[in-house]
This record gives structure tokens, C-alpha cells and sequence, in this order.
């Protein structure tokens, strides 16, 4: 297999879904929320994206439908765990499995097919010729360059910003926070609808920026991996990209490998392969962190 930069141009291309679903994710997190409804939400996007693309002719109306919809989707999370006290885990996979279920149900009711929606007329982002950047910063869909800047922004608005503070004070102590006269609850919502928001841009992207049409459970894991990124990143933005790209580079490598005549199914499961790895690599890393400090209590 050749490494040249249309590998690196192509994890580019697959980071994008997993960073924009992944930023979400670390904001609700930094919020005191635990969303593991990525995939849910990022399916929705998908789906709301093509259809919105396709009713109304403009890939950047289905980007603003992927986006609304996807936020007005994670209001069931944000009601069920901020309102009423649910579990974040149990709602989120149920978001999960729902979303399945909706999205195939729509796609026979609205466009009257099963599997697959594709059409020549269906509008999609397009590309950006930026060559001064090169062959592998040039030629992406405007999205992806939005998600580098949603980083920026990020990784700014939590360090800098009073309201990135008091978020963050939301979700280490949100009692200490409710004294200082700010609202935990509104925080997590804002940071709730946000992620849901990112989702839909993910979707967007997913369904009309990596390819031009939907299919059922397209995003096929993505949003876990981007719960893993979260994790692996530790709810920071530039952590969270670092881990992005390293799914990105290895679900890169897996359709590189898999044109060189490898099984479909052993080059699709190079991403989770990856993702399994970092996961026990990063909890072993955490419990040898851990047995000095206890020692050090034990001690003393």
C-alpha cells in the first residue's frame, strides 16, 4: 500500500463526521451531560440533510435542515436527563436505536424507497479549490473546513470565554455554580442543543459532502467512535481532533487497502479495530497512573 496525499486527503475527508459529532459530544460533557446519542443525531442529520437538499434544491438549506433538526432531536435528551432526571445512557441508546427505525420509516414514506435513496438532481456541498493549501488541504467541502474553525472556536470559548467557564463550572460542580447565581440547567441545555446541532452538520456532511444520497444506518458506528474520541480526548477540542484523525487516517487506510483486493469486511472494521485499541491502550495508560497514588496514600 502507498502512502501519498490522496491517503491524507481521504482522512481528512473521513475525519470530518467523527470531529463535528465528537466536538458536540465534549461539550456536553464539559456541560456535566454524557451523550452517547451521537449516532442517533447524527443520523437524523443525514436524513434531514438529503431531504432537505432535495425539497428545496440547496445543499445549504438541507445543511441548515440537518442542523435544526438534529438539535430539535437532542431535546429528548436534553428533557429527559436535565428536566426530568433520566438516565443519559439509557436515553441515548435509546435515541440510538430510535433514529434507526425513524429514518427507514421516513425514507419509504417520503421518497417511496427502500435501502438507498440516490438522484443525479440531488445537490451536494461541492468542493473548495484552495490549492496554496496543497493537495491535501484543498478540494474539500466547505464543511470540513468549518469543522477546523468549530475547533478553534472551541478549544477558545471554553479556555477564554466567561460563558465557556461557566460551563465548564456547570458540569465539575454544578451546586458551587447554582451559589454564584448561574443556572445549571440552562447551560446543559444550550450545551445539549450545541452537540445536537454539531450532529446535524456531521450528518450533513456524512450525506452530502462524503457522498450525495442516504442510506439506511449510513453513519454505520460513527457517532460510537466519536463517543470514543470524547473519551480518548478527554472532552478537550484539540484532544478530540488528534483522536478523530487517528480514525480517520485508519477508516483512510481500510478503503486503501480494501481497493488493493482485501475483504470489504476485514478493511471496514479497521476503524473499530483502531477504536478498540486506543480504548484499552488509554485505560491501561490511566490505571498505572493510578496504582503510584495509591501507593502514595498507603504510604503515608
Amino acid at each position: 500500500m502507498s502512502v501519498d496525499s490522496a491517503l491524507f486527503h481521504s482522512a481528512l475527508l473521513a475525519l470530518t463526521p467523527i470531529l463535528l459529532a465528537a466536538l458536540g459530544g465534549a461539550i456536553c460533557e464539559r456541560a456535566g451531560v454524557f451523550n452517547i446519542g451521537l449516532e442517533g443525531m447524527m443520523l437524523i442529520g443525514c436524513f434531514s440533510a438529503v431531504a432537505g437538499s432535495w425539497f428545496t434544491g440547496s445543499a445549504w438549506l438541507g445543511v441548515l435542515f440537518a442542523a435544526f433538526s438534529s438539535a430539535a432531536y437532542a431535546m429528548i435528551l436534553a428533557v429527559g436527563t436535565i428536566s426530568l432526571r433520566g438516565d443519559a445512557v439509557v436515553l441515548g441508546v435509546a435515541l440510538n436505536l430510535l433514529a434507526v427505525g425513524l429514518t427507514g420509516f421516513l425514507l419509504r414514506t417520503v421518497f417511496g424507497v427502500q435501502g438507498t435513496f440516490s438522484d443525479p438532481d440531488l445537490a451536494g456541498l461541492g468542493t473548495v479549490d484552495l490549492a496554496f493549501l496543497g493537495p491535501v488541504l484543498s478540494g474539500h467541502s466547505p464543511l470540513v473546513y468549518v469543522s477546523w474553525a468549530a475547533v478553534a472556536v472551541a478549544a477558545v470559548f471554553l479556555a477564554r470565554h466567561p460563558w465557556g467557564l461557566r460551563l465548564r463550572g456547570v458540569g465539575e460542580a454544578p451546586d458551587a455554580a447554582a451559589t454564584l447565581g448561574v443556572s445549571p440547567a440552562k447551560y446543559q441545555y444550550a450545551a445539549v442543543l450545541t452537540g445536537g446541532l454539531l450532529c446535524g452538520l456531521a450528518g450533513a456532511q456524512l450525506a452530502l459532502g462524503n457522498v450525495t444520497l442516504f442510506s439506511e444506518n449510513m453513519t454505520a458506528g460513527r457517532g460510537w467512535i466519536a463517543v470514543v474520541a470524547v473519551m480518548l480526548g478527554r472532552a478537550l477540542p484539540l484532544g478530540v481532533l488528534l483522536a478523530g484523525l487517528l480514525f480517520g487516517v485508519a477508516e483512510a487506510v481500510g478503503f486503501r487497502l480494501q481497493g488493493n483486493g482485501l475483504p470489504p469486511q476485514a478493511t471496514d472494521a479497521a476503524p473499530y479495530v483502531v477504536t478498540l485499541v486506543a480504548l484499552f491502550l488509554s485505560t491501561a495508560r490511566r490505571r498505572r497512573r493510578k496504582q503510584p497514588e495509591s501507593l502514595l496514600g498507603a504510604s503515608s
